[in-house]
């Protein structure tokens, strides 16, 4: 698929993964719309880029199905990008014997996966409509998990546990919606360097960075929005998680 002229949809587009992803869709021609809760950021972005911006929960029905709607009054959809997410760290037991909080479990799940699968489910519904493209292409969907989802860390059980159901809905996905020519991957980043990490010292930095393999870095968020612009591009890929990690496998903590 080509990405000139095609009208994407980036979730959590205001910052971060996703903000890199629209900049780099963009500006390979690209019509976007970023979602997020952010409405002083994704304005600012989309002013600065020529975007559309929808104020949006992923975990919303309505406010998706809105947004989506605001998507396809520039052409038909045919890129859908899933990038909001939260986390918090908590063990299973405290020190002290304490049970992980049920609720906070719930909304990490209910934001990284059942908002990635309320997002995946109605961009499917608005692209299996489209006019077919080369090969029967209709749209694809490009998700967001984590290294956490297979060498989750200590701490990080909700975060790995949402993360890992993003990675396992991906191949069901794409044998779901082959038939109607929409391919699905997720992307499995490692540590990126995102206004998360920002308020870290160099110190701390270079800490994260160890483990990677190579190269000895944190990962710049412009070279996710360049995997998803080659996953769009390229056609025979689907039903992959693609680990984008400089070879990190995370340690235990």
């Amino acid at each position: 698929m080509k990405l000139q002229g095609a009208v994407v949809l980036v979730t959590g587009g205001a910052s971060g993964l996703g903000a890199a992803t629209v900049r780099r869709l963009v500006s390979g021609g690209a019509k976007a719309v970023i979602v997020d809760r952010d409405e002083a950021r994704g304005q600012a972005l989309a002013s600065e880029l020529g975007a559309v911006y929808a104020k949006a929960d992923v975990t919303d029905p309505e406010q998706i199905q809105a947004a989506i709607d605001e998507a396809q009054k520039l052409g038909p959809l045919r890129v859908a990008v899933s990038c909001a997410g939260v986390g918090w760290a908590a063990r299973t037991l405290d020190k002290t014997g304490k049970p992980h909080d049920l609720e906070l479990f719930r909304t990490v799940i209910g934001v990284n996966l059942i908002g990635t699968f309320n997002v995946l489910r109605l961009a499917a519904s608005a692209m299996s409509k489209n006019e077919v493209l080369e090969h029967g292409e209709r749209g694809v969907i490009v998700n967001t998990a984590s290294v956490a989802a297979f060498d989750g860390q200590i701490g990080q059980i909700a975060y790995a546990a949402s993360k890992a159901g993003v990675a396992g809905m991906t191949l069901p996905a794409a044998r779901d919606l082959g038939v109607v020519g929409i391919r699905v991957l997720t992307i499995a980043p490692g540590i990126f360097d995102t206004p998360m990490l920002g308020s870290l010292s160099e110190e701390v930095r270079a800490a994260l960075a160890k483990d990677v393999v190579f190269p000895k870095r944190l990962g710049d968020p412009a070279e996710y929005g360049a995997m998803v612009a080659a996953i769009v591009e390229t056609g025979y890929l689907n039903g992959e998680t693609i680990r984008l990690d400089g070879g990190l496998r995370m340690p235990p903590k």
